[in-house]
């Protein structure tokens, strides 16, 4: 066995909130007398995400993909051959098979029940999905959270965000350019620096939030897990929303030059989004006025 510097069983432990770039250093770093197979064997990563040298989209892929994001955006019911169709109304000859490649890279994922083809994989816990006809009432009682594409003008970032269900609050967000679950992980951390943990907390059943590592911090900050039903969207509605929102107030509109640029545009647009920004579903107030409120107890 590799040994590690902390110990084997706390390398282990935190092997789940390490990013593949994090993991392909620590391989490059440790003791050469140790094979390559040896090292990624001890920290869980294949000896082809440690070779692979990833090669950017072309321009006219990284188009398509703003196209699609925005359709997507509007029509999230579409699957690949209703999105395929729109590229091809819009003058673009594309077949499904490179709407299908570029859609799964964005991460999105049509808004309708899909059969159940598999059960979840080895080490899943199954979580029920707990928010149907149980409105919030406060702040603090559901918190949930997404993942989504953000294109700018040369390439793209994915985005994360905890949001507050009944206030519409922007606990926390994070960046990064791979679909790893470490930017989750901090994107939650930040969001209980922020405020005490919520009652509920709801998230899709992507890959980053079914994880073993995301499963044990929140039961560890004591929050009871809820999960959507597969292929339903709408079950975490109030965070959709959001992405439309930045995405057609901001993002469209002002297409960043790299990710510090998006960082600091992203920065300044959920400053506004959570004081400076009324919604008509609050009554006209921001969503860091009904998040001052008195948060949820339970009885």
């Amino acid at each position: 066995h590799w040994p590690a510097a902390n110990g084997e069983r706390t390398a282990k432990k935190n092997l789940g909130a390490m990013s593949v770039a994090q993991q392909r250093s620590l391989v490059s770093q440790a003791d050469p007398a140790h094979s390559v197979a040896a090292r990624c064997q001890a920290l869980g990563l294949s000896r082809s995400s440690f070779y692979y040298q990833p090669c950017g989209e072309s321009a006219y892929n990284l188009d398509l993909m703003r196209l699609l994001d925005e359709e997507f955006t509007q029509h999230n019911f579409k699957g690949v051959l209703g999105l395929r169709d729109h590229l091809r109304l819009a003058g673009h000859a594309v077949n499904a098979k490179r709407v299908r490649r570029l859609v799964r890279l964005m991460g999105h994922e049509p808004v309708y029940p899909k059969p159940r083809l598999s059960v979840p994989g080895q080490g899943v816990t199954p979580y029920p999905y707990l928010l149907r006809d149980r409105p919030a009432t406060a702040p603090n009682e559901v918190w949930s959270t997404d993942i989504t594409y953000v294109p700018m003008a040369k390439g793209f970032l994915y985005l994360a965000a905890v949001l507050d269900w009944h206030s519409r609050y922007v606990l926390s967000w994070q960046l990064s350019n791979t679909l790893d679950v470490g930017f989750c992980l901090r994107a939650l951390a930040d969001a209980l620096r922020v405020a005490p943990a919520p009652h509920i907390f709801n998230s899709d059943q992507g890959s980053q939030f079914t994880s073993l590592a995301y499963e044990q911090a929140l039961l560890d900050a004591g929050c009871r897990i809820s999960r959507n039903g597969r292929g339903r969207a709408t079950d975490n509605a109030f965070i959709e929303r959001l992405w439309r929102t930045v995405k057609w107030e901001h993002i469209y509109l002002n297409p960043a030059d790299d990710g510090h640029h998006l960082h600091h545009q992203l920065q300044a647009y959920f400053a506004y989004y959570n004081h400076r920004r009324p919604h008509q579903s609050l009554g006209g107030q921001t969503p860091a006025q009904v998040f001052a409120q008195p948060s949820f107890k339970q009885v």
